[in-house]
């Protein structure tokens, strides 16, 4: 008996899927749920599970190559349908005969000089069964599948990703000497965090030694990517493709407005435990600003519309759906706020720590990435005081949130002009020039610092 394994649904805009690489080989034993492949949408990579448990007995899709959402993807046999499908080879019935788990233990005395010892630690029961009913000149390809395994591993670990390798510059964590617990061998965020707290515990007691050395680390940390050529991932051309179709088919430029947000940061410190008590999310800064700029789309729809090109029509959408986009190991992706203008800051705030964990943890679902009519980047999550961001594809303009900044600023009041030290923050708007204005522009970014500058969110953060 065997099952067949089909590309399933992945969302409700997908049609196709490109396999972009199989986790087990034929032959191998897989249980259920287990992960069998990874495939690659134009939304999103993901993982299909083994429907089943029982052997791997053929690859019909290869990778990089595309299959339709149903379509059979390779071939699962059930507990005994392994020995059956390699009998063909010599004889169907001595394979299925009882004799057959007996003779197993007299093949493996005999390899027992050489192979027996990795035979038993690569692969129980499979291996050691198609070695003696293939034949004495089958019997080195037979290894030659659990040998090329670790080799496929070995060059898959050999990439990592730039924010892993990011982060392992800044805790000074040596990748040569990290494990890798992620697919294949792959070396994860999660992996040098544990790295470097177990470096954190070992240095406890040298540390005022330790500490100089480590400091000068990072500066002398040479990328493991430099004088390498490597295969550029399908999420990384996915975004590529995205990027210059949007430059190519849109007349963007960027405007830029200063923002003074030492309310909104005095808010946050004052609420942000009871709000993490209450809510069970932080408080971070971010679900101001959606709020803010969700707010001010109800009122300059021009910003938050679609141009269909073919019709020669506009469309100006009766939703704020806002994209959110999130920086992850195989790539920016941007999840999508549904309906964010009828959140209050609490749902923001679920909603967006829940996209980001499911973005990091590779459980983002095509829907869930799919349907922004207006995108926010915060750029400033990495320092950058600005970025001129690009316009996705069917949208018309995207917000960028630069670092926030204390420094001394002139302040008007009362009592007349003071200079004092403030919260300070930049806000880019590029947008499409073909639809939007510059007048229309600033209107929209002088709307959303009005609301920030205001801060009038006491009563949703029950101050």
């Amino acid at each position: 008996m065997s099952v067949s394994v089909t590309l399933p649904a992945l969302g409700e805009s997908v049609t196709e899927g490109t396999v972009t690489r199989w986790l087990k080989a034929e032959g191998e034993r897989v249980e259920a749920d287990e992960p069998l492949l990874e495939v690659s949408t134009d939304k999103v990579d993901t993982e299909i599970p083994a429907p089943v448990s029982g052997t791997l007995l053929e690859i019909l899709v290869g990778e990089d190559e595309t299959a339709e959402v149903g379509a059979r993807l390779a071939v699962i046999g059930v507990a005994g349908a392994a020995p059956a499908a390699a009998a063909p080879a010599t004889a169907p019935a001595p394979v299925e005969a009882a004799p057959a788990p007996a003779a197993a233990p007299a093949p493996a005395a005999a390899p027992a000089p050489a192979p027996v010892q990795p035979a038993p630690a690569a692969a129980p029961a499979p291996v050691q069964a198609a070695a003696p009913v293939a034949a004495p000149a089958p019997v080195t390809p037979a290894p030659a599948a659990p040998a090329a395994a670790p080799a496929f591993a070995g060059d898959e670990a050999a990439y990592v990703t730039p924010l892993v390798r990011k982060l392992a510059s800044e805790s000074g964590v040596d990748l040569s000497a990290v494990s890798g617990t992620g697919v294949g061998g792959r070396i994860r965020k999660q992996d040098v965090l544990a790295a470097a707290e177990a470096a954190k515990a070992a240095a406890a007691a040298p540390a005022p030694a330790a500490a100089p050395a480590a400091a000068k680390a990072p500066a002398a940390a040479v990328s493991e990517l430099r004088g390498q050529t490597v295969k550029m991932t399908r999420m990384r051309k996915v975004i590529g493709d995205n990027m210059m179709k949007a430059l190519h088919s849109q007349a963007q430029l960027s405007s830029v407005v200063e923002v003074d947000i030492t309310k909104i940061m005095k808010l946050r410190e004052k609420a942000k435990a009871g709000f993490l008590a209450r809510e069970g999310v932080k408080l971070s800064p971010m679900p101001f600003f959606v709020k803010a700029a969700a707010q001010a789309l109800k009122a300059h729809a021009v910003v938050n519309a679609r141009i269909n090109e073919d019709e020669g029509t506009i469309t100006y959408f009766d939703s704020e759906n806002i994209g959110i986009a999130v920086d992850s190991e195989k790539g920016l992706m941007t999840p999508v706020i549904k309906g964010a203008g009828d959140l209050n800051l609490a749902g923001i705030s679920k909603a967006t720590a829940d996209l980001a964990a499911k973005v990091r943890g590779n459980k983002i679902t095509p829907d869930e990435l799919s349907g922004a009519t207006f995108t926010i980047s915060n750029t400033g999550s990495r320092g950058a005081l600005f970025d001129t961001v690009i316009v996705p594809p069917n949208q018309v303009a995207i917000l960028g949130i630069g670092a926030t900044v204390k420094r001394p600023v002139v302040i008007e009041t009362a009592e007349g002009t003071n200079i004092g030290i403030r919260d300070m923050t930049y806000l880019t708007l590029s947008y499409d020039h073909r639809l939007v204005d510059g007048a229309d522009a600033a209107r929209y970014l002088t709307a959303v610092k009005a609301i920030l500058e205001a801060g009038e969110f006491e009563v949703e953060l029950g101050l």
